[in-house]
């Protein structure tokens, strides 16, 4: 699947990086720096391009905001709309990936890769802004990455020596933690996400037949991000105001 539009070189050299950094993730031999920092590389652009937008792909501030119009101001019919939205989207990514099956999934895993994670992380960060979190603070940019790694969260922070007051992910927010820190926390989210993709490599081994590897694919797309979108319904309850304007 072509990603297109005016952010287009940008996504190129997205998919480049993921295509890269999956390369040095299976390789056993791998330089440990350079596979610092193709992780480093893979989870900025989940980042920039998930949460800011760029060209075609519009950011979360935006789809919150659309949202919200589109269902008169209730905050939780607008996150109900957004996960149908992503949901509905990650679908038809994971389905025209796999159309080709074996021959063409060389070049379609890292485009489904970043088109998957990029879906994961606005339907995210557009579920937090809707609930009335600040999207450009590097604390709640970090929490949104934090959900996509799900119960390895904990195992993350704990390991950077970091403690959630509450429980809840958005509580990052009231910690002010240093850049060094959460470099080492979204570093760490980077080597979990490419570590996820042997995983999802392999329950979608439908793949590997055209078409059928497409239900497979879009299926299990859908299911993923459906967890991602409870997940990130739990880690970000609602604040007030619900939404900057």
């Amino acid at each position: 699947m072509a990603l297109p539009g005016k952010g287009g070189d940008r996504t190129s050299d997205a998919v480049k990086d993921v295509r890269s950094a999956l390369e040095q993730a299976q390789a056993a031999s791998a330089d440990q720096g350079v596979l610092d920092r193709q992780s480093t590389k893979f989870v900025q652009n989940i980042l920039d391009l998930g949460v800011d937008g760029k060209g075609w792909f519009d950011s979360a501030a935006h789809e919150a905001d659309a949202a919200l119009r589109e269902n008169g101001g209730d905050v939780e019919a607008a996150v109900d709309a957004i996960v149908r939205s992503h949901v509905t989207k990650g679908a038809g990514t994971g389905f025209l990936t796999s159309v080709g099956g074996f021959i063409t999934l060389p070049l379609a895993l890292p485009v489904n890769l970043l088109a998957f994670y990029l879906l994961a992380t606005r339907m995210t960060a557009s579920i937090a802004k809707v609930r009335g979190y600040d999207l450009s603070s590097e604390q709640i940019r970090t929490a949104v990455l934090l959900t996509l790694v799900g119960a390895d969260a904990d195992d993350l922070l704990r390991k950077a020596n970091v403690v959630v007051p509450g429980g809840t992910l958005s509580n990052l927010a009231v910690q002010r933690l240093p850049g060094p820190v959460l470099m080492v926390v979204q570093k760490g989210i980077g080597f979990r996400l490419l570590a996820q993709v042997g995983t999802k490599s392999f329950a979608r081994l439908g793949r590997l037949v055209p078409v059928v590897g497409a239900a497979v694919g879009g299926g299990v797309d859908a299911y993923m991000l459906s967890r991602f979108a409870r997940n990130a319904k739990d880690q970000f309850p609602r604040v007030a105001p619900a939404i900057e304007r």
